[in-house]
């Protein structure tokens, strides 16, 4: 007889994480709900990863390794792991992260109640505006992240993201860090968002971690948000697009400027490259640099 499709794949993307592998997989096996599937992706791992994974495997079904023959890398491993899932929903926990035990079942809640939303996130703050859940639309979540109430800065862990959402963008670009900023903005351009509370996740916070080098990409989120806001599937309209591409403008600026004012060049010049400054935006910079210190003075 062939096996039950399960309802949610939980992805577990792994690279030389034995220090903590074995808690984010207890923490996926203590769920209240139990309708998944459990599939663990090594990405070659030099240390004892495998081995742990390949102990729960063997002692639970629910749980699937399988090694890459070579490695992929973050975000293509992410891809890898999701082409071998079954499930309508996928939920990435990390190697080194942790899910509350009624996790799932708050987000399988929450996502099968709102079918009409393409991907959720997790984590958030609450919003003056209403209680959790919220369904935005494509225009009103890149309204919302934009203007003041950001969303998606989040991490894998904090997302789940149905199968057909997935497969209809094709999945994580291969850039490494920013890969999943590009992918809600890329998802949101076509399907709602279904916005859900904090306390469902843990994301731990350690030194092998590669936000510990988070600055040297921030040219390539400047560049990402600009090439999304140019697209012509921002879902924005067109007074919108124009509102926002001016703040987001004289914010870039004002980054620029305190990169340079704290002796980050590097990263100044690869913000202002990204967000294609031009010469008004390079007259504005040496206006606010002029009066950067009277400024400063007053506290502005």
């Amino acid at each position: 007889m062939p096996l039950e499709i399960p309802l949610v794949s939980v992805l577990t993307t792994c690279y030389n994480r034995e220090a903590y592998l074995a808690e984010a997989i207890e923490s996926v096996l203590a769920q209240s709900f139990q309708n998944f599937e459990y599939l663990i992706v090594d990405d070659c791992s030099k240390d004892r990863s495998c081995e742990i994974a390949l102990d729960y495997a063997r002692r639970d079904s629910r749980v699937r390794l399988h090694r890459n023959d070579v490695n992929l890398g973050d975000y293509p491993n992410r891809n890898k792991a999701a082409s071998l899932a079954r499930g309508k929903y996928l939920k990435y926990v990390d190697a080194d992260d942790f899910i509350y035990p009624t996790g799932l079942q708050v987000l399988v809640e929450m996502m099968e109640a709102h079918p009409q939303a393409g991907y959720g996130l997790c984590s958030l703050q609450q919003h003056v505006s209403r209680p959790f859940p919220i369904v935005l639309s494509p225009e009103e979540a890149y309204r919302w992240h934009f203007t003041g109430f950001p969303l998606f800065h989040k991490a894998p862990l904090s997302a789940m993201i149905t199968r057909t959402a997935f497969d209809a963008v094709g999945g994580f670009p291969a850039r490494r860090m920013s890969s999943d900023y590009e992918m809600w903005l890329r998802l949101s351009e076509s399907f709602p968002v279904l916005l859900m509370p904090d306390g469902i996740v843990w994301y731990r916070e350690h030194g092998d971690q590669e936000v510990a080098s988070f600055e040297k990409y921030l040219g390539q989120y400047e560049e990402i948000t600009w090439t999304q806001l140019r697209s012509a599937r921002c879902p924005l309209n067109s007074e919108d697009r124009g509102r926002i591409m001016r703040q987001q403008r004289k914010a870039c600026r004002r980054r620029v400027l305190r990169y340079l004012m704290s002796g980050r060049l590097a990263v100044a010049k690869s913000v202002a490259a990204a967000a294609g400054l031009e010469p008004s935006d390079l007259v504005a910079l040496v206006y606010d640099l002029a009066c950067y210190p009277f400024r400063k003075l007053i506290g502005r």
